[in-house]
């Protein structure tokens, strides 16, 4: 179990992580659509995942969303690198009803994110533009190369969890055990 916390002025965040588990969630952001979004990732990365976050949500959401991100990133991080004996790369394409949503992603040590979501406004009083902060301060914390691509739908909480999903069976398929991998790059070392 991977444990790592983050103190600042704004925020007061741990996170308890199992990168091969059975999907267990306890999160607690007090962001309800975040917290969901991330029991989704959760459950379809079949990782294991405590998140306890006090954050000055009397302001907005932004600091909560975007350090919450960076732990989990951080968390994944220490239980990926150094890369050895997984595939590295994983895709998926995840559908909800009327929205399609691609996840390419690559176990780099490098980070970078495409983003490609045509969302805004809100989901109840969620502020859709966090979204991409989230992505951004996951695929730069971790890091990995991340490519977020947006299919079809018009429901904007459909295409937000379509995103999460993919993004989680992407990673689940990226750290699959491969022993004959090693280190699976032409340059010895991720």
């Amino acid at each position: 179990m991977i444990e790592i916390t983050r103190e600042t002025k704004e925020t007061q965040i741990s996170v308890k992580l199992n990168l091969y588990g059975t999907g267990q969630a306890k999160i607690n952001t007090g962001i309800g659509f975040y917290d969901h979004m991330l029991e989704a990732f959760t459950k379809h990365a079949h990782i294991d995942m405590e998140v306890e976050c006090k954050g000055d949500t009397h302001i907005d959401d932004h600091h909560s969303v975007e350090d919450v991100a960076i732990v989990i990133g951080q968390a994944l991080k220490k239980a990926i690198y150094p890369v050895q004996s997984i595939e590295r790369f994983g895709n998926a394409t995840v559908v909800m009803d009327e929205a399609s949503i691609t996840c390419d992603i690559d176990l780099s040590n490098r980070g970078f994110l495409v983003f490609e979501l045509p969302i805004g406004g809100k989901v109840g009083d969620f502020d859709v533009e966090l979204v991409e902060e989230f992505f951004k301060a996951f695929a730069f914390n971790l890091p990995l190369t991340l490519h977020l691509i947006y299919n079809r739908g018009k429901n904007k909480h459909h295409i937000i969890e379509g995103a999460f999903k993919a993004l989680a069976v992407a990673l689940r398929r990226a750290v699959t055990v491969n022993e004959n991998a090693g280190i699976p790059s032409t340059k010895g070392v991720l």
